[in-house]
């Protein structure tokens, strides 16, 4: 073959300069290196976690009050559980997991401290106890 023959270039599909500055990204990453299915994921979890709180809250602005950290942490608790079911070796998460639960445990007993009737409402509202 002819070295001059832009058939057996490889360079030739990008034009006559050679260049590839103008290539698009693949569709699998992005420009920080990150898989897209991981910025979706990330996305859906927002979206989620606002719909948790909108759902949970005591007053209009309210995102910081025990029901509402009870109810993300009930979300997280669930979305790990179920990974966990497929990666059941993933022994970090594991932790993560029970550190979570240990969590929620916590802000239930201040709940119940203060405000039985609010504690009893949240419970029946996630599932959480039978």
């Amino acid at each position: 073959m002819d070295v001059g023959s832009t058939s057996a270039c490889p360079l030739a599909q990008f034009g006559d300069s050679g260049s590839v500055m103008g290539m698009i990204h693949p569709p699998y990453t992005a420009h920080s290196g990150k898989s897209i299915r991981k910025q979706v994921k990330r996305m859906i979890l927002k979206e989620k976690k606002t719909q948790v709180i909108q759902d949970n809250r005591i007053h209009e602005t309210d995102t910081g009050s025990p029901e509402v950290q009870i109810a993300i942490l009930t979300v997280r608790i669930g979305e790990l559980t179920e990974h966990l079911k497929l990666h059941k070796k993933d022994n970090p998460s594991r932790r993560g997991l029970l550190k979570m639960v240990g969590q929620r445990r916590s802000l239930l007993d201040y709940l119940q401290k203060k405000d039985i009737e609010r504690y009893r409402a949240i419970i029946a509202k996630l599932g959480i106890r039978k």
